[in-house]
């Protein structure tokens, strides 16, 4: 009898401890669901106030293309790199460079050569609506290698308009120096709000170039290509910079075929 009384005791105690557990266990589960709306109400508004930032910042990143040695880029006024831009990222013996086309217009193509060091950033404020271009590497004035082109869009709040229609005798007439090459390539200038034009004067197969440098920093050489053909003027803009050196040559393609010494202003 004794015995029975303790197996029943016992029985009881067992029946209690699983009661205890089972209402434990049901108690439990509640705490992490009542957690879990905190947490990701806490989440949300940090997403959506990163949201426009995250946007803003992306607007003001400027694009860029690289090759090994070159990085080209062209941003807005709120980046880093307003502009068109081009920097040497590597210290070796050759010279990084943009080559880019204003506008849609393939008719005149810009090229800014970095004659800097490793590190160094060189390039234009004055660019148009529509820019397309890309990176090269020259060793001297040969070009050895060059990427993709890539075209980007309304990145300036001012952007320069296109200008095909003036003619040699137009470019001198608006321009206070000029310059020729065997009545094949001119270079005209003028200084105030400065501009340069490269007009092709001569009906051959060869290309007239504008090539000079601006406020007398030696590392940087600017490049006009007029391909349109003769009687055509490509025109660049500079600002407040005014223009340090210049000449006017021609090519075959990358192989010059005349040129003056330059000139200083």
């Amino acid at each position: 009898m004794a015995l029975r009384r303790t197996v029943i005791a016992a029985a009881v105690m067992v029946a209690t401890a699983f009661s205890t557990d089972g209402a434990a266990a049901t108690v439990s589960p509640p705490r992490p669901a009542i957690q879990k709306p905190q947490t990701v109400a806490t989440a949300e508004p940090a997403r959506a106030a990163a949201g426009p930032a995250a946007t803003s910042t992306a607007a003001a990143e400027p694009v860029c293309v690289r090759l090994k040695g070159a990085e080209a880029c062209v941003g807005p006024d709120g980046s880093d790199r307003p502009g068109i831009t081009i920097e040497d990222t590597a210290d070796d013996h050759r010279h990084p460079a943009v080559e880019y086309y204003l506008n849609g217009y393939l008719g005149t193509k810009y090229v800014i050569h970095n004659l800097g060091r490793k590190g160094e950033v060189r390039g234009s404020r004055e660019i148009g609506k529509v820019v397309t271009f890309r990176a090269a590497v020259y060793v001297g004035g040969r070009r050895v290698k060059y990427g993709r082109w890539k075209t980007v869009q309304n990145i300036a709040k001012y952007p320069v308009k296109r200008d095909t229609r003036t003619t040699p005798a137009g470019a001198r007439a608006k321009s206070r120096t000029c310059t020729s090459t065997k009545a094949a390539a001119t270079i005209c200038f003028a200084e105030r709000s400065t501009f340069v034009y490269a007009c092709d004067t001569a009906a051959d197969e060869y290309q007239a170039r504008a090539e000079y440098f601006v406020a007398g920093d030696p590392t940087t050489r600017y490049e006009i290509h007029q391909l349109a053909g003769v009687g055509t003027c490509g025109k660049a803009e500079h600002g407040d910079l005014s223009i340090s050196m210049y000449r006017a040559s021609v090519f075959d393609h990358g192989r010059r075929k005349a040129t003056r010494l330059y000139r200083y202003n």
